[in-house]
Parts: structure tokens; sequence; C-alpha cells
């Protein structure tokens, strides 16, 4: 078997922070792999080390075979990786053809540009400025920026913010088809639906920690039935104010038991980040 990507204990720290704590996952080539969970789970520290833009403190990490902290590598590596951060610094003057035209000229093998331009949707803004865009376009243009070099993996940091409805369908066609077309995909969201139309696997992410990870449709319970999701209740939280039904709550860990692992999660976690509360210890067992 051929990966596009192997992590085996990846931490990052900053000041007071454990961003990512001893992560460990692999992506096939040609599959759509997901990262899950709220802001500050570790998602884009994460990804911007798998690019080389962040050193890791520890573990190791191989990108199409290389390591992406050798700097040896990372023009190699960066003619054939793909790179949709969730904000890009883009010249506001320039029309969108030109943008992408230049940013062609990086790589040994481009796409056409009229093709970009047309898979991203922004054929009638070609040759509009990008500060005439709206945010949605914009975002669309940071996506063509990402697949302009036809990569062989693409990152897709929260691909999705910002779209509204109608381009968010459109952009999930787009991933599909490029992942049709043999590109490997790492994505990042939030949103659970996302993750859930368009990965083959899923890393649920909690405080820098992989609380869950497999096949996408295991980790929403449809094919091996109950999973265990245990936690440490949070400071000023009674159990009552929970989103989540618990089973089970032992001095301050709480338990739960489901058949829908990743509706649950999902619950749980977006009540966190509303309410700014941690989930400390957060596991799933099978």
């Amino acid at each position: 078997m051929t990966f596009a990507l192997r992590v085996d204990s990846l931490r990052k720290s900053y000041p007071n922070i454990k961003a990512v704590d001893d992560i460990s996952f692999e992506v096939e080539r040609g599959e759509i792999f997901a990262l899950l969970g709220p802001n500050g789970a570790g998602k884009t520290t994460s990804i911007e080390v798998f690019e080389g833009f962040l050193p890791r403190d520890s573990g190791t990490v191989e990108v199409l075979g290389v390591d992406p902290g050798d700097h040896q590598h990372l023009r190699w590596l960066r003619e054939r990786i793909g790179v949709v951060l969730q904000e890009l610094a883009v010249e506001s003057f320039f029309t969108v053809r030109q943008v992408l035209e230049r940013n062609a000229g990086f790589y040994p093998h481009p796409r056409n540009i009229d093709e970009v331009i047309e898979m991203v949707g922004l054929t009638e803004k070609s040759d509009a400025k990008v500060k005439k865009l709206s945010g949605g376009q914009q975002r669309r243009l940071d996506i063509g920026l990402g697949i302009v070099g036809n990569p062989e993996l693409l990152f897709l940091d929260e691909p999705t913010t910002g779209l509204d409805p109608a381009a968010r369908r459109t952009t999930w066609d787009l991933i599909r088809l490029l992942s049709s077309q043999g590109t490997t995909v790492l994505m990042s969201s939030h949103y659970m639906d996302e993750v859930e139309a368009l990965a083959h696997r899923v890393a649920v992410l909690s405080r820098g920690r992989i609380a869950a990870q497999g096949v996408t449709a295991s980790l929403g319970g449809r094919d091996k039935g109950e999973v265990t999701i245990r936690f440490s209740l949070p400071r000023n939280v009674a159990v009552s104010d929970l989103p989540v039904t618990t089973s089970r709550v032992d001095g301050n860990i709480v338990e739960l038991r489901t058949t829908d692992e990743l509706r649950t999660l999902d619950r749980l976690i977006s009540w966190a980040l509303e309410r700014n509360v941690a989930i400390e210890g957060l596991s799933v067992t099978r």
C-alpha cells in the first residue's frame, strides 16, 4: 500500500499550549481524509506542519515519501502539493486570471488556466480584480490557487468557510472530481455533514489529540453498533447541562454509549466550543 502522508507521534506546542499532542495516522494515495474538530483542536497547526510551513517539536512526518521539515526536499515537495489555507494573501489589484497565471508558473505541469477558472466557478469573473470579488468568490479563487499546479496531494484547511450553500455544494463536487482523477486530499473541517459527504476516512481531533479515527461510516456508528465515549466533566458544568444523554457518571468521569458516534461527538464538541468549555480526557472505545 502506498501512502501520500504518514504521521507518527506528532507533537507541536506553543507557550502554555499543546497544539498537537501525539497524533498518528496515514493517508492512502487517492483518498479523501478529513480532520474533524472545532477551532483550537489542532487541525490547522497539523496541516501547516505537513505543508512544511511550521517545524514540529517531535514525531515523524512523511509527505509523498519525504520529510517536509527537511529544507533540501522543500522545492521538490512544493511542486507536488497544493495548499488552500483558511486565509491566503492575494494581490488585490491583480485579476483572477493574472493571479492564477502567475502561480501556475511555479509548477512544472500546471492545469490549463481556463479549466481552473471554470472548475471553481469564476468564468464570469476571470478578468475582475481580486478586490472586486465577494468573500465567497475570493474563497473559490483560493481553491483555484490550490489546484492550479495539478498537485498530487491537496491540503484544504476549512475549504468551504465563507461560502453560501450553493457554492459549498459546488466545492464538494470539485473535491470529489479531484479525488476521482487521482488527487489525494487532506481536508480539515468542523462541519460533520461535510465530512460525511466527502471523506473516505476521518480523524476526530479534540484539544490536540485524536479522539477517534477510521472509515467515516464506521465512526458514524453505522457498521459496528454501540461505542462508549468518556470524558471529564468540565469545571462548573452539571451533568444536566450536557447536550448528550449520559449512561454513567463516576466522580467527574462521564460515560455515554451511542450507536451514532460521529453525530454525538459533533454535538458534544460544538456545545463545548459555543460555551468556551474544555472537554478533557475525551476517548472513544468500541
